[in-house]
């Protein structure tokens, strides 16, 4: 008897936790619909493109990618120094973020556009005077190679990972009624090595980092 109650029990528990789940998950919800909009601390169309030496271009995104975005304000440019491959740098800023306007992985978007991603892993930046760890991909499309780094700057963190994005987007959204967040991504072609592209990049990244700090609200 008592075996049979025992497994009887276990449909109950398991129905239990999922009622709990879903009313976090609802009362969560509703918490992010309700968190604050907050703007840049500087709109985006006057983002320098003189930095540290770096000289860009800018351009825009497609209007159909930047309606799938979501996103309300974004950099798009081209930064060169002298003799040295260009590297495109892609900011994009969300006042808040609620279901269908939330931030976009690159690993989700970058094989859509052809590119295959050959590897993965993290990279040591000191940004500021702080190392912070970002994300580094590794593309490929034909003969044709590139190096991507990326990062999520939000609410005063630097986040390598998607996982700790919504981690941190949960709780903020509870603790702080915020859930704006931003999205850096830059990405340079490997025409010597990949370790020196990898540099070239991380070059960039101190380079850009003072700028990005200006006009992304902490």
């Amino acid at each position: 008897m008592g075996y049979k109650r025992g497994m009887a029990a276990k449909p109950i528990m398991r129905a239990v936790v999922v009622a709990v789940i879903l009313a976090l998950t609802a009362g969560i919800t509703q918490w992010v619909t309700r968190s604050d909009r907050i703007p840049p601390t500087k709109s985006f169309s006057g983002f320098p493109m003189v930095v540290g030496g770096w000289q860009g271009i800018r351009s825009s995104l497609d209007e159909n990618v930047y309606n799938v975005l979501g996103v309300e304000e974004y950099v798009l440019a081209d930064y060169r120094k002298p003799s040295q491959p260009a590297v495109n740098l892609y900011v994009g800023f969300y006042q808040s973020q609620k279901e269908g306007d939330i931030i976009h992985s690159p690993k989700n978007c970058l094989p859509g556009s052809g590119w295959d991603i050959t590897g993965s892993g993290t990279e040591t930046v000191v940004l500021g005077d702080t190392p912070q760890k970002v994300a580094r991909l590794f593309l490929q499309k034909g003969e044709s190679r590139q190096v991507v780094l990326y990062w999520f700057q939000s609410r005063g963190r630097i986040i390598s990972s998607e996982y700790m994005q919504k981690i941190w987007l949960v709780v903020d959204s509870i603790t702080r009624r915020r859930t704006d967040g931003s999205f850096v991504r830059l990405i340079s072609p490997v025409k010597d090595s990949p370790e020196r592209t990898i540099e070239r990049l991380k070059d960039f990244a101190r380079a850009i980092k003072p700028s990005l700090d200006t006009y992304i609200p902490i």
